[in-house]
This record gives C-alpha cells, sequence and structure tokens, in this order.
C-alpha cells in the first residue's frame, strides 16, 4: 500500500489526511496553526496521524491560505520595487503605494517601446544606490519594466545586479506575467516578493516535520490553478500559490461530493472563497484572480474571495451598523481555551467602564526577521513580552503607553495579532458550535454588547439577551454570504463592481432571492431561481455553522460531504503537475512578424515560420518546466489565440498570435489492483 500526505495550512487550523491509492480518506486530523512559528502546528497535526501510515507515505502535496490572506488583510514582508520606464501616474495606477512605502518603490530610467525597441538606456548606477541603500530594509526585490513581456533584458541586468549585490530572493514582472499591462505586472511582482519570506518559512517547517517522522517523499505545492509546484517554483514565484487553499478545496469538494455541476463554498477563519464547477471542471480566471481588493496577473481557478470568516472582527461600521471583516482577530472563545488566565481579566472588564480596549489581548502572529530589524528599541521589548503568554491591551496602556504604543505597531506590520468578539464567539454563545470556551464567548458578547450602546450608541438588545445579539451576528454573516453567491453569479453578465450603482443591484436581487418581499403577507410579482442546477457544496470549519441557513433561504439545495473540513487537504493530492509557456509573434507592419521570446525580438518575414519557431520554443519550455517540476511522461497540447482585423484595402489583417503549450503529468502514479 502507498498513501499520500495532503497538508494545509489555513489561517487558523492546519489540517492533515492520508489518502489511499483508491483515492478515499483514511486518516484525518486537525490543529492549530501556529503562525509565530508553523513548524509547531504542522508538527502536530501530523503527529497526530499512525506513524506506521506515515512510513507508506510517496508524496507529500502542500496547500495554504496564508499568501492569500497576506493579500486580504494587506500583510507581507517589506519589499523593494525597481522600475525602468515608468511615469509617477504608472505607478499611481499600479496600487503599489498602497501596499508598500514610497521610499521602496524606485523609478529609473530604461524600457522599451510595443516593439521591443529600447526606449531608453537603463540607468544602471542608480539602481546600484537604490539597491545598496534599501537592502537593509527590505526582505527581497522585484522588477518591472515598461514592455518587458517585449523585451525582458533590463528586468535580466537589474536581476543579475541585486543577486551580485544582495544574494536576496529577486523576480522579475515577465517571469510571472507574459501579458501586457505595466501597472498590474508591476504589483504581481511586488506582491510574489512579499510572500517568499512566508513560503520559505512554510516549506522548512514541512521539511523539519518530514525529516523527523522520516518520511523520504517528494514534497509538492499547490497552485491557484489547482496543478502541482515543485519546491524550487513555489519559493521562486510564491504569487503562484495565491489561492492555494481555495483551489484545492475545490477540487477536494468536487471529489468528496462527486457533483460535476456546483457552487463550491469554502469558509475559513479569515476568508470565504466562492467558486464554481461547471461539467466536474473549476473556471479558472485567465486574467487574473480576485482577491479581495486586488488583481494579480496569474491564473488560477475562478474564486471570489472576501474577509469573511470565523474569525472576522465585528465592528461597527457607522450608517451601515455593524460591519463584519476583512481583519482577523483571535475569537475570545479560542484564547480562552489556549489561555484560560484570560477568563478573570474578561469578567473584571464587564464590570468596568466600556472601553475600545475591552476584549482586546495582544498575541503573537508572525516572526519576519525583515520586520523585526526595523523594530526600535521600546517595540523589542514590546515584542519580548509577547513571547509567552498574551498581553492584555488596556492593562498595558495603564502600566506603560510606550509599549502600547508599540504593541500598535507590532499589530500595523502583522507581527501581533488581537483578540476580539467574532462569528465563531456568537456561534458558541448560541450553541451552534462547542469547540472552545462557551464561558469566554458570553463574556465576550457581553463586553461587546456593552461597547455598541456606551461607545458607540448601537443596538437596542436588553443587556443580559446576548442571544438576540448574537443571532444578529448570525445574520450578518448569513446574508454577507448570500450577497456574495448573488455577485458571483452576476460575474457572469458583468454586472457587479464597486459603483454603487452595481452594488445596489446585487442589494436588489439578493432580497429577491431570499424572498423578502413573502414577509409582506403577499406573493412576490418576481420569483427569481438560483442555482436550481447547481448546489451549494459547503466545506471549511466554519461550513456547517452557516450554510443550511444560507441554502433555506435562497431555495438551493446543500451538500455538507464528509470530511468537508478537510477538503483543502484532500485536493492537495488529486492535483496534477501542469506548466505552461507562451511565447507572441505580431506583425509591427506590414509583411514583417516579430517573435518575442525574452532579451531580443526576434523578426521574420513569413508568419509560417515565425509561428512554427514560437510553436518550437513553447514544447520545449513546457515540456522543461514540467519535468523539472516532477511531472511523470507530460503530455503537451497546443493552442493559439489568433487576432485579425478586417481592413478595407487590404481584407482580413493578421495583428498578433499567442501560441501557448500546456504540458500535464502526474506527480507520481496512482498504484491500483491492476496494476500492483
Amino acid at each position: 500500500m502507498s498513501l499520500r500526505l495532503g497538508i494545509d495550512t489555513g489561517g487558523t487550523f492546519t489540517d492533515a489526511v492520508l489518502v489511499d491509492d483508491n483515492k478515499k480518506i483514511v486518516n484525518a486530523e486537525k490543529s492549530l496553526t501556529t503562525r509565530f512559528d508553523l513548524s509547531l502546528g504542522i508538527g502536530d497535526v501530523v503527529a497526530k496521524l499512525p506513524a506506521e501510515a506515515l512510513a507508506e507515505v510517496t508524496m507529500v502535496s502542500l496547500s495554504t491560505t496564508l499568501t492569500t490572506n497576506s493579500v486580504v488583510e494587506d500583510l507581507g514582508a517589506p519589499v523593494c520595487v525597481l522600475l525602468p520606464g515608468y511615469s509617477s501616474e504608472q505607478v499611481k495606477q499600479s496600487g503599489l503605494l498602497e501596499i508598500l512605502p514610497a521610499q521602496f518603490v524606485v523609478r529609473l530610467e530604461g524600457g522599451f517601446d510595443a516593439v521591443g525597441r529600447e526606449h531608453k538606456p537603463l540607468d544602471e548606477a542608480a539602481a546600484q544606490e537604490a539597491i545598496e541603500r534599501l537592502k537593509e530594509q527590505v526582505s527581497a526585490f522585484a522588477i518591472s519594466s515598461m514592455f518587458g513581456t517585449r523585451n525582458s533584458s533590463h528586468e535580466n541586468r537589474l536581476k543579475r545586479l541585486v543577486t551580485e549585490l544582495t544574494g536576496m530572493p529577486v523576480i522579475c514582472g515577465y517571469e510571472l506575467a507574459s501579458s501586457l499591462g505595466a501597472p498590474r505586472r508591476a504589483l504581481t511582482a511586488a506582491l510574489n516578493a512579499r510572500m517568499v519570506p512566508p513560503i520559505k518559512e512554510l516549506i522548512l517547517s514541512v521539511q523539519k516535520i518530514m525529516t523527523h517522522h522520516e518520511i523520504d517523499a517528494p514534497l509538492m505545492l499547490v497552485k491557484g490553478d489547482g496543478s502541482l509546484a515543485s519546491l524550487e517554483n513555489a519559493i521562486e514565484k510564491p504569487i503562484g500559490t495565491v489561492l492555494s487553499g481555495p483551489a484545492a478545496s475545490v477540487i477536494g469538494a468536487c471529489r468528496l461530493s462527486g457533483l460535476d455541476n456546483a457552487i463550491v463554498a469554502d469558509m475559513g477563519g479569515t476568508t470565504t472563497d466562492i467558486a464554481i464547477v461547471s461539467n466536474g471542471q473549476p473556471e479558472l480566471s485567465a486574467d487574473g484572480a480576485n482577491i479581495g481588493d486586488w488583481k494579480p496577473m496569474v491564473e488560477a481557478v475562478r474564486v471570489n474571495s472576501i474577509g469573511l470568516g470565523g474569525d472576522s472582527e465585528i465592528r461597527f461600521g457607522g450608517h451601515r451598523g455593524l460591519s463584519i471583516g476583512p481583519r482577523r482577530v483571535v475569537p475570545t472563545s479560542l484564547l480562552a481555551h489556549m489561555y484560560p488566565e484570560v477568563i478573570p481579566k474578561l469578567e473584571a472588564q464587564l464590570q468596568g467602564m466600556a472601553s475600545a480596549r475591552s476584549n482586546r489581548f495582544v498575541m503573537r502572529l508572525e516572526n519576519n526577521a525583515a520586520l523585526l530589524k526595523q523594530l526600535n528599541a521600546a517595540e523589542l521589548e514590546a515584542w519580548e513580552a509577547l513571547s509567552d503568554r498574551p498581553v492584555e491591551l488596556d492593562s498595558i496602556v495603564q502600566e506603560n503607553r510606550t509599549h502600547a504604543r508599540a504593541m500598535a505597531k507590532l499589530k500595523r506590520l502583522g507581527l501581533a495579532i488581537y483578540s476580539g468578539f467574532t462569528p465563531t464567539d456568537a456561534v458558541h454563545v448560541l450553541g451552534i458550535n462547542s469547540h472552545w470556551n462557551k464561558y469566554a464567548a458570553e463574556l465576550s458578547a457581553r463586553i461587546w454588547m456593552r461597547q455598541m450602546r456606551f461607545l458607540y450608541g448601537y443596538g437596542k438588545w436588553d443587556s443580559d439577551d446576548i442571544e438576540t445579539a448574537c443571532r444578529q451576528v448570525y445574520d450578518l454573516v448569513t446574508t454577507t454570504v448570500q450577497r456574495l453567491l448573488v455577485e458571483v453569479g452576476l460575474n457572469e453578465f458583468d454586472l457587479t463592481g464597486k459603483s454603487s450603482r452595481a452594488s445596489g443591484i446585487v442589494d436588489t436581487i439578493t432580497r429577491m432571492v431570499v424572498g423578502s418581499h413573502q414577509q409582506q403577507g403577499r406573493k412576490p410579482l418576481f420569483k427569481l431561481d438560483f442555482g436550481s442546477d447547481y448546489p451549494i457544496v459547503a466545506v471549511g470549519a466554519p461550513a456547517a455553522s452557516y450554510y443550511r441557513d444560507v441554502a433555506d433561504n435562497m431555495y438551493i439545495d446543500l451538500h455538507l460531504p464528509e470530511h468537508g473540513d478537510v477538503a483543502n487537504a484532500f485536493g492537495a493530492v488529486m492535483g496534477s503537475i501542469i506548466q505552461r509557456a507562451q511565447v507572441t509573434v505580431t506583425q509591427p507592419q506590414q509583411g514583417i512578424f516579430r517573435l518575442f521570446h525574452h532579451d531580443e525580438p526576434k523578426s521574420f518575414d513569413n508568419l509560417d515560420a515565425a509561428k512554427r519557431e514560437a510553436r518550437e520554443i513553447v514544447i520545449r519550455i513546457a515540456q522543461q518546466k514540467a519535468l523539472e517540476a516532477g511531472a511523470i511522461d507530460p503530455t503537451v497540447t497546443l493552442e493559439f489565440d489568433d487576432v485579425h482585423i478586417k481592413d478595407e484595402v487590404d481584407g482580413e489583417l493578421f495583428l498578433e498570435s499567442t501560441v501557448i503549450a500546456t504540458a500535464i503529468g502526474p506527480a507520481c502514479n496512482w498504484r491500483t489492483e491492476t496494476s500492483a
């Protein structure tokens, strides 16, 4: 017998499953994720699996939501972005200044035009000065040149320079995305660089556990399109693992449910991810993945991901009333389960004055060396104070305001996390869930109710009626999920967006779908049918707490498959290795055809010759990439995306062709009784 070990590291839980040759789960376990030292949580969950079974493991595959969560929560390591040829307006359009300090975004002379000709020489002296000046303040570098996909020579020269001067991780925009669109390519490169440290830490943690348990097997990572990547590929291009967790979840949910058409809803601690599966295949988003407010250029399962999970903070949202997420906090019920000594402090808070700091304890979250190097003495002292146990924020404000300010800084940097009142606490109060400390959840709910009433003037609950307040929180979660489901459906018609008009359309249709008009004592004039051929397959630890009511409200079938709470870990071992390569051929002037590949564009006077060479290049690259990633006997398919226009003089005129090769192969063979 051979087994595959699937591991999923999420924001709250780390899951592990053992899958046999018949693709059945034979063991499944869960442990809490330990973000400050991932090896602890991973080691704990793997240790729960039978030792004799671990000896039979022939492959380990890993999925994670950590990269997705870092984008949604706007967290990540500090990085420097070098931008030859970019204008200040393009930098603004990219969104880089929203995720990085301005001094880490460096514009340089250089770049190319649309046909790969050098626009200006690269200013290597300015680049060297910036690299030397910033290398002690960042953990990685990203490079994106104007029209770097047409000519990558400036990006490659800067990459060599960064490597020579620093030896630090560095990635070029053309290595991540072949499409035009300089601002988005720059953002993609920057997000990728920010993810290098956490992915490296995750891989090292898993390797450490494998060594401890004497597991001698290849280790793979799930990419956002559901395929598998080698360690080297994942470390260099961690942006590819954005939506790794959701992709693995979609694959796992489909296998567990046995459905070919479904709406897969994965609810975790930090995010809710919705994907559509048709004819057994998840839809792919070739133009980029939607993750929170960002859309990096990365091919991934088409997933709508929002900051809504069991650990989302419930807060006052102004005129909107209650608001949920996207910020994640530690549920008070979980905090007290881990540290029972906080309960007397919660009891004291309930007897005292209502404060914005009530319900707030501070805990370590990440252990990022580059960020720790930027802390001053007071901030390092505050960091050390969090080494053993959580610190009550109100107490530290009264005892040492310098430390309080320092801890607020740690939290902003993503090194620390606050506790707070969450949907997880609400379902504990309501008796829907009983994983953690219910009494602490009740204390937290009462403290939160006093905050809402006395600090914000919100809430008409009786002071002792915590169930009504928690039911309102529960309803807020279900209505938010219902709205997201409708929005995903409307994406097919391009009716959604960030405008108030689009938001109003979603709200109106959601109310119509859930049948709110029937509550007015008459039948509605409109009756909308939502998802009649697409039942919801709800997976993830909190899913069972909410989706029964969601499905009932929307008149849609629901599947809660067995082992759905570990669907990500199961999906992690079900993927294949998929590698793609593409080359573009254009006609910049009549009769001249230009092939763009790496540093030097190549010209032809015959389209067939240009496409023939493009075909040879992409087949070779895709097959080589698949073999290097560990694929067994990969098969290669070709796709041609040709663009023509009608011209009144010349008739149909060729503009460009994108030649795409896709190599697919298993990471290792499943053994069966007939083949054994």
